[in-house]
């Protein structure tokens, strides 16, 4: 059970504050809007349910499972591997340079708050952030499933934010597709703590053409 104290580290590590640049970024959001496939709120909650089914559910909780054991054993070189695993699913340029630079970023800040097993990842080219996540979980000590749970939301309030901007939304109904949203991720994190190593691994084939258009799109709000 987490404690008080880990609570409050959780909600330090997932709010759009910390400085990690996630707010640069929108996951392919941007491009799916701009080709008009996000016109509504409707639209943009079957898009990010989408994501959480076939992306999240698959690739990144169960990784992160194995990323927050890794550093729990002081095993670095699963640690290595289950990084390098999780940029290989990374399926475009613009999405594995997201994950190696927040990464980076957070190894950065994590070093900068007296924790030395970051400092080596500040400028690893397999930095993820699933994996610099997974190390201030350990350190401070947030159990694993508030771990995959913290993450998922980050994940899901950014993306939010994103449509928000892009759609746009109100404030309102972007509150609205959180609670909606929200709903799915205590059985989404349930189910990707059962996945065998064998199981993990999956594709959204729309996040992927998006994505590789948005690195090129001409005129952009977000990153690529």
């Amino acid at each position: 059970m987490i404690t008080d104290f880990g609570l409050l580290r959780l909600l330090q590590l997932v709010s759009p504050g910390l400085p990690i640049g996630m707010y640069s970024y929108s996951q392919g959001f941007e491009g799916a809007v701009e080709d008009g496939l996000i016109k509504t709120d409707a639209d943009a909650e079957e898009w990010l349910s989408g994501m959480l089914d076939n992306g999240l559910l698959c690739i990144d909780l169960p990784i992160l499972a194995r990323l927050h054991d890794a550093w729990q054993r002081s095993d670095f070189d699963a640690v290595r591997r289950w990084s390098r695993t999780l940029t290989a699913y990374r399926e475009t340029a613009e999405l594995r340079y997201e994950d190696r630079q927040t990464g980076q970023a957070l190894a950065r800040l994590l070093t900068d708050l007296n924790i030395d097993e970051a400092r080596e990842w500040r400028r690893q080219p397999e930095a993820t952030l699933a994996a610099l996540f997974a190390l201030a979980a350990v350190q401070w000590q947030i159990p694993l499933r508030d771990t995959l749970t913290g993450y998922v939301w980050s994940w899901l309030e950014n993306q939010v934010l994103c449509a928000v901007k892009l759609v746009p939304l109100g404030q309102v109904a972007g509150q609205r597709l959180l609670g909606e949203l929200g709903r799915m991720l205590p059985d989404l994190v349930d189910q990707a703590l059962l996945i065998a190593d064998d199981d993990i691994g999956g594709s959204t084939f729309g996040l992927a053409l998006i994505s590789s258009r948005h690195e090129m799109q001409y005129s952009r709000l977000f990153r690529s």
